[in-house]
């Protein structure tokens, strides 16, 4: 039997090999519109295997895609039965950094900001730094030439290249740079491949040294196209550059050697508001002198990206910060010391005041305040997709660059463009180097919309042309525009990239249909005619509102961006965070449950083994709510799957255990000594572990000896507001004291109590198990018991934020239209909420105070108010950012979790509260979060209800 190209990989390489369906499915699209499915993925341990894998594939024939962090807007990191090499999961080393040659040597899997970080140790930064930084890699930056926000000054990537590292599809692996003539004549004398490459490299330059210097556009950003210019005698005949942005079509790099720059200490924004985008255009050329003293970046927008903002109620918060207009300036000054740049600044603010279309201006010199606009500006791309009542916007045209001085009149010309072929956009981008963003609202869903797309993108490549400009200045060509670069550079130029490319890969092996030879840009669409034809409707539990009640809107609504796919900063997403694995992000997930609904290669729809894996390590933490730019909502299309699943399928045990904690606790509540006696003694606790599916290590959770109500005993007057505090099963039952607490609290702070009727639960582990019809009648049972209390002067108060969350998130996808529910939501708050709206007695705090926030109450409930109410105390109090803790309700009991319960633990709250300083208040309202912290550290946690009745004493 003749070897298959798998069972060679995996001979070859102790890094992983998969080529099932659901893996091919994982990679079968990027962020960009297309969507080819390769033959099988590989993720190499090593830059060793990268080279085995490579070799295996060339005796195999095998066409080889690169990708890191799987970003690409245009389509490079897509390719129809190709082997992917994912180099992000393992090859991610910094080799070394020299401080004093500002020089690093990084892996292709190094993501951007991990190399920022190691580099600022010495104020060093790696200068491009595209919106992406904290999850692209730079082995996509180098395939793609990115730029980012500082590219005033940084320039493209390619401009920050000493060398590289590279093998090519036949095996040759050589270290390539700044090549001298004389150094050139002797490469040439290699025997073999080597000398051929080089030979062949120096007759092409020749060959068309005038060609190149004569189309190429002499602007800032340009990308579209090979980097033939660097092979010219004036740029030092540099090949390493020469490939950079070769999108994986000629080379595999296996390290590179990268320039590094000084990173300014100090940092301010000058914002300046203008009565148009085109206006602000018009004025970059009169600011850009300012680089002479101390501007490293001018960024721009509309008010039509913040309009898209407001519909979608994304970052709102953070657009207090910009001035009056309907475009902005976003101009930052870095210098050694803050009084530098604020002059600096300050002198280009005196300068523009009588500008005639400038309509105001905001020094922001707050750390916070400028964090919070540079991130208006980061989200912009994914701001601009799935917008309430706009049609379905699409990159493609999002990455055109003209030179600086002809921006306002490309600008003008763009928008003229589309609004004759009936398309908006918002526009934004890197207005210092005359590159323009714009998400297209193409639709791409019939075959009218697909023939109005191309039809634009010809004469959009037409457009930029007659402006001396670029189809891409940051994003590459890739599916989107490839086809369009005979527009751009002519025939002739286009014989000279398919010449450079047979220089590397003579067998066009490497990445093909892209740059040379490409494919259609209006084929391979994933969301185009054919999948509108092939998604199947499906009758769901859950209506998801916010997805025109649909279940394969919602799902779409991922444009892989990758936010999910950071390493720290926020929440989003634990269970990525603790394997580095792409079918554990969120991202991944929803690429998973797309292909579900394509039904090809993921075939058995909601008894999909491959989606029921990725999503079963989901710890439905609800980040990516409101932490992903296009609100997917994974915690939700979780249990709509779950819900369908496991109607064919066997519940785990933890289903039966942890999961129906609220229906066995409140049974054994009058016998706890014998409950006690099962889940603590030795040998018998071992039995109840594994009857429940627990992990051994973990310790069950102790019955208290009686429960919250049956103690309470009862509001003493009637107040004028009254507070129905939701008795819940964890607390209720386990752990009564902050129930007893909140209550006390409350009346201290001079409202009336009320429980919440008894029996009344809101299921919040159906959930998480998919039981879905359960939830339901638990919610119906809710609504019909809390409705009639719930008068002009009542509000529900909840503890667990795991509980609270139901009534402000389930509850409403569940009966979105069920005015009693909304009632319901609007009332339900925390207990901080609750005494920062309607007054509290007075706290002293002898400590500063930490909160582990639970995600629930990041994500869904807010902890300004909890932030706001202990700081009435004069003490220090805040929120660790610390993520996720990894319990999660059941998961981090069952026994197949506890890994990952583990590594998501001590990847952020672990360490965090280790550096807590030990006379700092550790506050935790999660029942979960608690036992975790308990399990993990030697830490003493207080409920907030627990440490404000100390502090009202």
């Amino acid at each position: 039997m003749t070897p298959s190209l798998e069972a060679d990989l995996r001979d070859a390489l102790s890094g992983e090999v998969r080529f099932s369906d659901g893996d091919r499915a994982l990679y079968a699209a990027d962020a960009s519109n297309y969507r080819e499915v390769p033959r099988g993925v590989v993720l190499p341990r090593t830059t060793e295997e990268i080279v085995a894998a490579v070799e295996v594939c060339a005796r195999h024939g095998a066409t080889v895609l690169h990708r890191g962090g799987g970003t690409s807007v245009a389509g490079q990191t897509v390719s129809k039965d190709s082997v992917v090499i994912d180099s992000s999961k393992y090859c991610h080393r910094i080799l070394s950094i020299d401080p004093q040659a500002r020089l690093a040597v990084v892996e292709p899997g190094v993501v951007l900001d991990d190399l920022r970080n190691a580099a600022g140790q010495y104020g060093l930064t790696f200068g491009p730094d595209p919106e992406t930084h904290s999850h692209n890699t730079l082995g996509g930056m180098l395939g793609n030439n990115s730029c980012g926000i500082h590219s005033l000054t940084a320039r493209r990537t390619v401009d920050n290249v000493r060398s590289l590292d590279i093998l090519t599809y036949d095996g040759i692996r050589l270290a390539v740079g700044r090549t001298s003539e004389s150094a050139l004549a002797i490469l040439e004398e290699r025997p073999g491949r080597e000398g051929d490459i080089y030979r062949g490299l120096r007759l092409l330059r020749d060959s068309y040294a005038a060609d190149i210097r004569a189309r190429y556009p002499k602007i800032p950003r340009r990308v579209s196209g090979y980097n033939l210019d660097e092979l010219l005698p004036e740029n030092g005949f540099d090949v390493a550059r020469a490939l950079v942005g070769s999108e994986g079509t000629c080379v595999t790099i296996l390290n590179a050697t990268l320039e590094l720059v000084e990173d300014p200490p100090c940092k301010l924004l000058l914002v300046i508001g203008f009565d148009s985008p085109f206006a602000a255009a018009d004025a970059v050329p009169d600011i850009l002198p300012w680089r002479k003293k101390g501007l490293i970046a001018l960024e721009g927008m509309d008010d039509e990206l913040t309009g898209y903002m407001r519909k979608k109620d994304f970052r709102v918060e953070d657009l207090q910060y910009l001035p009056n207009g309907k475009a902005w300036l976003l101009a930052q000054f870095g210098a050694d010391t803050m009084e530098t740049a604020k002059v600096c600044a300050q002198e280009l603010s005196r300068s523009l005041k009588k500008h005639p279309h400038v309509s105001d201006m905001q020094l922001h010199i707050d750390r916070a305040e400028c964090e919070a606009l540079w991130k208006v500006r980061e989200a912009a791309l994914a701001s601009t997709a799935w917008v309430p009542g706009v049609r379905d916007t699409w990159p493609g045209w999002e990455d055109s660059a003209v030179a600086p001085e002809n921006l306002g009149a490309y600008m003008r010309d763009l928008k003229a463009l589309m609004t004759q072929h009936g398309f908006s956009g918002a526009m934004f981008g890197h207005f210092g180097d005359g590159l323009i963003h714009v998400r297209v609202d193409f639709g791409l869903h019939t075959i009218q919309d697909v023939t109005q797309f191309r039809i634009f993108m010809e004469a959009a490549a037409a457009l930029v042309v007659r402006h001396g400009g670029t189809l891409s200045g940051e994003h590459g060509d890739g599916r989107a525009r490839a086809e369009l670069l005979p527009v751009m550079y002519g025939e002739r130029l286009i014989k000279a990239f398919a010449d450079f490319k047979r220089l590397w890969d003579p067998s066009g092996k490497m990445n093909p249909g892209k740059i040379v030879a490409p494919q259609k840009l209006d084929q391979d669409l994933r969301y185009g005619p054919e999948f509108q034809q092939k998604k199947p409707h499906y009758h769901t539990l859950l209506k998801f509102p916010d997805s025109e009640n649909s279940f394969g809107r919602a799902v779409m609504r991922c444009v892989g961006v990758g936010e999910c796919r950071r390493h720290e900063g926020g929440t989003m997403c634990p269970s990525y965070r603790g394997t580095r694995e792409e079918k554990y992000s969120t991202r991944g997930r929803a690429r998973l449950l797309q292909e579900m609904l394509e039904g090809d290669p993921v075939r058995d729809g909601f008894g999909s083994a491959a989606v029921y894996d990725a999503l079963d390590l989901c710890l439905s933490c609800k980040a990516c709510k409101t932490e992903c730019p296009v609100s997917v909502d994974m915690a939700t299309y979780r249990a709509e799957f779950l819900h369908h699943y496991y109607r064919s399928h066997a519940r785990p045990l933890s289903s039966f255990g942890m999961g129906l904690v609220h229906v066995w606790a409140p049974i054994t509540a009058n016998l706890p000594w014998l409950m006690n006696a099962i889940t603590q003694t030795p040998g018998l606790s071992t039995i109840a572990r594994i009857t429940a599916g627990v992990h051994p290590k973990r310790s069950l959770p102790r019955l208290a000896h009686r429960p919250f109500r049956q103690d309470w005993s009862g509001s003493r007057q009637h107040r004028p507001v009254r507070a129905l505090l939701w008795v819940d099963t964890f607390n209720n039952h386990f752990t009564p004291e902050p129930l007893h607490a909140a209550a006390q609290v409350l009346e201290r702070s001079g409202h009336e109590v009320v429980l919440s009727p008894h029996g009344l639960c809101c299921g919040r582990p159906f959930y998480d198990f998919g039981r879905l019809d359960a939830a339901k009648r638990y919610l119906l049972h809710c609504l019909d018991g809390l409705t009639p209390l719930l008068d002009a002067r009542t509000w529900l108060v909840g503890i667990e934020p795991s509980c609270l969350s139901v009534f402000r998130d389930e509850l409403l996808s569940l009966f979105p239209h069920d005015e009693r529910a909304k009632r319901l939501a609007e009332r339900a708050l925390t207990l901080g909420q609750f005494l920062h709206l309607h007054g509290h007695a007075p706290i002293r705090l002898g400590r500063d105070v930490a909160i582990h926030g639970h995600c629930h109450s990041k994500s869904l409930l807010g902890t300004e108010a909890d932030l706001a109410v202990l700081k009435m105390s004069g003490r220090k109090a805040a929120v660790l950012d610390d993520g996720c803790c990894g319990m999660a309700g059941a998961f981090g009991y069952e026994k197949a979790k506890y890994d990952i319960s583990e590594a998501i633990a001590r990847q952020g709250v672990v360490p965090h509260i280790e550096k807590t300083p030990d006379n700092t208040i550790l506050v935790a309202d999660g029942f979960s979060c608690r036992h975790q912290i308990a399990h993990f550290t030697d830490r003493e946690t207080l409920t907030l209800p627990e440490l404000l009745r100390q502090a009202m004493q």
